[in-house]
């Protein structure tokens, strides 16, 4: 049966789901995992399903998270109350409390502690933990810090690293979370040192909810000050933080941790490379994730060099945008492995570019996405690593693409007109401006509002989320809220919302829902679109497509 002028029904992705319920997107994670009852996808893919929506606000209403302030938001409220943007120490406190089985009277303030044990007696204290550890990872990584590992990356580390057997060493491992992944059951030591105290404090924490896994995890600065200068690991993992302008050199001339050379002023990356590779045992391996720079920049041709010859370096790898916490530049992931004996050298280094897929999608690599380089044709005068100038893509089956690019335009276009609400004469221009207003700084401060990232998020039943950032977006609320410049700055000072009732709120809350969704498939048809259109001129203009014969007189 044709669907052509059938409205489809409403689906909302996992991240709309969060909105909806007032969590994060590892909430609902979660919610699928321990719930059977949670509506199973209708559509999207495995990494972006898709869910009804009118099956998942059935099951919010059945649970009771639908609304209201959910437990989760509840105690990130607290938080934020308690420790200001001091989230670590926050998180540090209550993982301490945790950890000793029983909140201990006055241990917490009385409404995080009430909070806390809500929420113990539907989840075991270290899964709490690391919920809350979640929600932490996705708020730094909004705010452009480099502090963390974004889940992502953590993804890729697990990838390459596979099942290891011995210790892990991690020198720059902030919060613990690649130290803390790549582990498995053969993991004999965990073992890490990070500048930031509040940071190690945190990785201890939970470290200590693994079952009596041995650690050595230390505080202070990795190349200045290496406080495990014995350690030798049988993996090391390493997302480092990149571009240091003073990372000590002057001070660290002599020491014995720069095999291939001394890395220059301008090669921290390089540093940070070579104090992984000097803490790997023979036979063991060293993953770093690298800005793609560091693959080419002249300065550090001479450490590349020596890195090649000595047969050291086993695989570059070119992942796919938005794999950083703090950027959605590339990162190279760099495998390197220290011979177990003479003659056990690398012959050849396996280049792969991955920059094509989906940085949720399959980490393995297509027959065309990778080349195995022999030595001697990496070391040009620039000794450039980069995968991509050695991977050369296959070229795309233009017919077959074609045709199922037009194909899912199509069905995307007559789905997208449905999904344009109506919307009937309203109660005239300039009206809304006649209702009684409130200052969203005000409802900030009562705690009726907080922010997660840029976004602002309702914790009060008596708020609709989606009717909040819907009427964030008015042109007046643009107007106080964007700069001389013209640069839109995410400031809720200045913001001001007409008061309604819940029931008006949820309305208009449902209709700027459903045009936040037609927002998001026009951006997807917009860039389905492009592609179409380029593989259209490249084939055409190849040989590969011709002009359809039916098309008369270009009609």
């Amino acid at each position: 049966m044709s669907d052509e002028g059938t409205a489809p029904a409403p689906v909302v992705t996992a991240a709309q789901i969060a909105r909806l319920a007032g969590v994060t997107r590892a909430a609902v994670a979660n919610w699928r995992r321990r719930h059977d009852d949670f509506p199973a996808p209708v559509g999207g893919t495995a990494a972006g399903p898709l869910f009804s929506l009118s099956a998942v606000e059935t099951w919010l209403a059945g649970q009771l998270k639908g609304r209201g302030v959910s437990p989760e938001v509840a105690l990130w409220q607290s938080m934020r109350s308690a420790h200001g943007d001091d989230l670590a120490a926050a998180l540090v406190r209550i993982g301490s409390t945790l950890s000793e089985g029983e909140i201990q009277s006055g241990a917490l303030p009385d409404e995080m502690s009430n909070i806390i044990d809500r929420l113990v007696s539907e989840r075991s204290a270290p899964q709490l933990f690391e919920d809350l550890i979640s929600r932490y990872v996705a708020s730094v990584g909004r705010s452009g810090a480099q502090a963390v590992s974004s889940p992502r990356l953590i993804r890729v580390f697990v990838h390459f690293a596979g099942l290891v057997d011995g210790s892990v060493y991690d020198p720059s491992c902030g919060i613990g979370s690649v130290l803390l992944a790549v582990q498995g059951p053969r993991t004999t030591l965990l073992a890490g040192q990070d500048i930031n105290p509040d940071q190690m404090r945190l990785a201890r924490l939970r470290a200590g909810f693994t079952d009596g896994l041995k650690t050595r995890l230390e505080t202070g600065n990795s190349l200045r000050n290496d406080r495990l200068p014995d350690l030798r690991a049988q993996l090391v993992v390493c997302d480092p933080p990149s571009g240091q302008p003073d990372w000590g050199r002057e001070d660290l001339l002599l020491d014995p941790r720069w095999e291939l050379g001394v890395p220059p002023r301008a090669e921290s990356d390089l540093a940070w490379l070579q104090h992984c590779y000097f803490h790997t045992a023979p036979g063991g391996r060293t993953l770093i994730a690298l800005p793609p720079s560091a693959a080419y920049r002249r300065s550090g041709r001479r450490i590349r060099s020596e890195l090649v010859r000595r047969g050291i370096l086993v695989s570059v790898t070119a992942l796919p945008a938005g794999m950083a916490a703090s950027h959605n530049l590339p990162l190279l992931l760099w495998e390197l492995r220290r011979p177990a004996m003479p003659g056990d050298e690398v012959r050849s280094v396996r280049m792969v570019d991955l920059t094509a897929n989906d940085p949720d999608g399959s980490l393995d690599s297509a027959p065309d996405q990778s080349a195995d380089v022999p030595l001697i044709n990496l070391l040009g005068e620039d000794v450039d690593l980069s995968p991509t100038t050695y991977v050369t893509a296959a070229p795309p089956d233009y017919p077959s693409e074609y045709a199922v690019l037009r194909t899912a335009l199509e069905r995307q276009l007559r789905e997208l007109a449905a999904l344009l609400p109506t919307l009937p004469p309203g109660p005239g221009l300039g009206k809304t401006d006649e209702l009684p207003v409130v200052d969203v700084s005000d409802l900030v401060q009562a705690g009726l509002v907080g922010t997660e990232g840029p976004e602002a998020i309702s914790t009060s039943d008596q708020l609709d989320t989606d009717y909040l950032r819907g009427f964030l977006r008015s042109a007046n609320n643009t107007r106080r809220t964007t700069s001389s410049t013209g640069t839109y700055r995410a400031d809720l000072r200045g913001a001001q919302l007409p008061q309604m009732d819940i029931e008006q709120q949820r309305r208009y809350g449902g209709v700027f829902r459903e045009l936040g969704e037609f927002e998001r498939r026009i951006q997807e048809v917009a860039k389905m679109s492009d592609k179409a259109a380029r593989l259209a001129y490249d084939g055409l203009t190849n040989g590969a497509l011709a002009p359809d014969a039916i098309r008369e007189g270009g009609k």
